[in-house]
């Protein structure tokens, strides 16, 4: 069972995030009915550690058996979705490089049929300018991650709007 619960001020998330890297390129996440791009991951399970999570999605997600090289992020965000607010905890590991040859995009289901799996180049501004890259701080943090485990706080402003 996921590692999310509802309180009556809002919704926390526990969630594991992967920065599977190929240059400038990172792989990708996006649901055709929205308009948000997001690394592969999703909530822990209650009783698993954090890296048995983030190898379980990536496999989930693209069939392929990884290896975590190190946790590079903790990300705690306050953002909101359609008049709810969220509280999220997500660890984002970066993943040891693989044959990426190994992933067969065409085979992949994720979540549901209108997700896909791609390639984001980070150092194309330009497109990435044009979308919501999610979290947004990945665009900038994910071509530079530092030796050291960083830890980022977020609030949106549709977060603080709620709890005026």
């Amino acid at each position: 069972m996921d590692i999310t619960y509802k309180t009556h001020e809002g919704i926390f998330n526990y969630r594991v995030g992967a920065l599977i890297l190929n240059g400038t390129k990172i792989l990708m996440a996006h649901d055709r009915l929205y308009e948000q791009y997001y690394t592969i991951g999703g909530r822990v399970h209650f009783g698993e550690t954090s890296g048995q999570a983030i190898l379980r999605e990536i496999f989930e997600e693209t069939g392929v058996r990884a290896e975590i090289d190190r946790l590079a992020f903790i990300h705690e965000s306050f953002f909101a979705i359609d008049g709810t607010a969220y509280q999220e905890l997500a660890l984002y590991y970066l993943i040891k490089p693989f044959e990426y040859n190994m992933i067969d995009f065409s085979a992949i289901k994720c979540d549901g049929e209108n997700q896909e799996i791609l390639w984001i180049d980070l150092a194309d501004k330009e497109w990435c300018g044009e979308r919501e890259i999610f979290p947004l701080l990945l665009a900038e943090k994910a071509l530079n991650i530092p030796n050291e485990i960083t830890h980022i706080v977020t609030v949106e402003e549709g977060y603080k709007k709620l709890l005026k």
